[in-house]
């Protein structure tokens, strides 16, 4: 989405966009939609409220903003892993995405409410909006690339190879905290880091293969 400006420009350089942007991801993940009016964001942003219709338009337009930028650095590494089939852009893919959401960890609690809701619902049309466009590699086929690029073990469906990649990278922020906290699980950088690793072990061990064509290993 691009961004919708008013005539005219603030009198004062600020950073009035990138504080509204975390002002709405810290309250929608946490508040329903509706009882997040633009006043509350800009109060929490401490910005005049009228910069939000200058840079979004509305608060569909900061709703979906938000989720576009949250989710911008997957779409950067999906795009390459597009373009060049390789362990590395795969893993990256896995890395920034618990990079990014350990600063936000309700983020993907939120994606899951919304996709709950009725079709109708306008977080749910925003959110699909912003779907089809940031996961279009996926529906390209990114695992049916890899098994062609000969980075999948033989006889890997790739279907199922892309279900066990999404599962390891959100269960650790879709899981109820007080289960994490049965098993003394507490997330943060150094322990998502730690899963990280242990996660493409388990990759390579059950799904990559070890020896792919045209890669060449350090």
């Amino acid at each position: 989405m691009s961004e919708v400006r008013s005539v005219g420009r603030p009198s004062k350089s600020t950073h009035a966009r990138e504080k509204l942007i975390q002002s709405a991801k810290e309250l929608f993940v946490v508040m329903p939609y509706d009882k997040v009016s633009t006043r509350l964001i800009a109060k929490k942003a401490g910005v005049n409220s009228a910069l939000i219709r200058y840079y979004f338009a509305n608060k569909e337009g900061l709703f979906e903003t938000m989720i576009r930028e949250t989710l911008a650095p997957m779409q950067v590494v999906m795009n390459q892993l597009v373009k060049e089939n390789t362990h590395k852009n795969l893993t990256d893919l896995m890395r920034t995405y618990y990079r990014e959401m350990i600063k936000v960890p309700q983020f993907p609690r939120l994606i899951s409410q919304v996709m709950y809701m009725s079709p109708s619902d306008i977080q749910r049309k925003l959110m699909e909006k912003v779907f089809l466009d940031v996961s279009k590699p996926m529906q390209e086929l990114i695992f049916d690339r890899l098994e062609a690029g000969g980075l999948l073990q033989p006889g890997v469906d790739p279907n199922l190879c892309r279900i066990s990649f999404i599962s390891l990278m959100v269960f650790p922020f879709m899981a109820p905290p007080a289960l994490l906290s049965i098993h003394g699980i507490e997330l943060s950088e150094p322990f998502l880091e730690r899963l990280f690793d242990h996660n493409i072990k388990l990759m390579t061990s059950g799904i990559l293969n070890p020896q792919p064509q045209g890669e060449v290993t350090s």
